[in-house]
């Protein structure tokens, strides 16, 4: 079948089409992976964004069970240069454009996606419309005029009502934007008692629990549209130690008062470069994010920067300057790219315990 992908600046892309027969509206964006594909896809950060793949060749190692981040796609629709369609892995359970049409996603295969990234870093992320069923340029065109991306997507990106997964160790609470079931995964094989909030939860709601920490999830969507969240992390701040990942990154900076824009073309990929100004060193982190914090308007808030990016100078990690508060735009321990950040799971654990900040 054929594809099509219409960008709001006039650009017309057309290649072959796979997954499901549909069209979607979404955000386009790239990403530099060479593997985590299903990850990515399934990550609920990535709801309302129609991923490009730079590397050429992506569904090769087939899809399985243990590699969802959530329960369904997440990624509105797939843009590849190519597709495999005889995947060969040990964990393979079967095939990527498979999975896709289960789950209702669109994916456009022999595209230039060079030329793609190339128009995205030069332009920005933009509004896209993504096809597999056929529809005519002049349709394209005003699906991607008359749909408006939503900022609010975290709202609805998480669990609707708590839960808990026991455990015999710390008893941490996650407030849900979006939260990945990798993430969770950590902390379970931590031993940690969890108790997962949705979004909108209140302080006395989260503190009726008596947890030895929050976790903030990442997620979807605009940080500055995340206000509940923003107030009960501010509430919450000099009453627990505090991890934020991501978007709950962001959320932190918002509540200390501080102020996030939106990036050109974002962070996206297993192999970004950043500088741990309090260790002096720098790791290599996976990353997927369209905005960032912005550094001077930590100046005169409670915050400081810890992290910072290697290749734009953005900020990558903050830190309260009392309180045991930090969080990091990056993913600790993901599945699909590099361990380097594991460690800042451990200092958290052992805040938790009472440890120093």
């Amino acid at each position: 079948m054929e594809g099509l992908l219409y960008l709001e600046d006039g650009t017309l892309f057309k290649g072959k089409g796979f997954g499901a027969v549909t069209t979607a509206v979404g955000e386009m964006v790239f990403n530099t992976g060479v593997v985590g594909y299903q990850e990515l896809m399934s990550d609920p950060a990535c709801i309302g964004q129609i991923l490009c793949m730079t590397y050429p060749l992506i569904g090769n190692a087939g899809v399985c069970t243990e590699g969802n981040e959530s329960d369904h796609a997440s990624a509105a629709g797939l843009v590849v240069g190519n597709i495999c369609h005889t995947p060969s892995n040990y964990k393979s359970e079967g095939s990527l454009e498979d999975w896709m049409a289960q789950r209702g996603m669109p994916g456009v295969s022999d595209v230039d996606t060079r030329a793609l990234t190339r128009k995205i870093r030069e332009k920005g992320a933009m509004k896209c419309v993504i096809s597999t069923e056929g529809i005519s340029l002049e349709k394209a065109m005003e699906l991607c005029k008359d749909t408006w991306p939503e900022l609010g997507l975290m709202k609805n990106a998480g669990t609707k009502e708590y839960k808990h997964i026991p455990g015999t160790g710390s008893k941490v609470a996650v407030l849900d934007l979006g939260v990945r079931k990798s993430h969770l995964q950590i902390l379970i094989d931590n031993d940690c008692d969890i108790h997962i909030f949705p979004y909108g939860s209140t302080a006395d709601q989260i503190l009726a629990v008596q947890p030895d920490g929050l976790f903030i999830s990442s997620g979807p969507g605009d940080p500055r549209a995340a206000v509940e969240a923003v107030e009960t992390v501010r509430k919450l701040m000099d009453k627990l130690p505090i991890f934020g990942v991501s978007m709950g990154h962001q959320v932190i900076a918002l509540a200390l008062g501080a102020k996030v824009f939106k990036l050109k073309y974002g962070h996206r990929g297993s192999n970004h470069g950043v500088l741990d100004k309090i260790l002096d060193r720098s790791f290599i982190v996976s990353q997927h994010h369209g905005y960032a914090v912005e550094a001077e308007s930590l100046v005169l808030t409670d915050g400081e920067v810890t992290h910072v990016n290697l290749n734009d100078g953005t900020v990558e990690g903050l830190r309260h300057r009392t309180l045991p508060v930090f969080s990091v735009q990056f993913s600790p321990e993901p599945t699909g790219g590099t361990k380097d950040s594991a460690y800042l799971v451990e200092h958290f654990l052992d805040l938790m315990k009472g440890g120093e900040k």
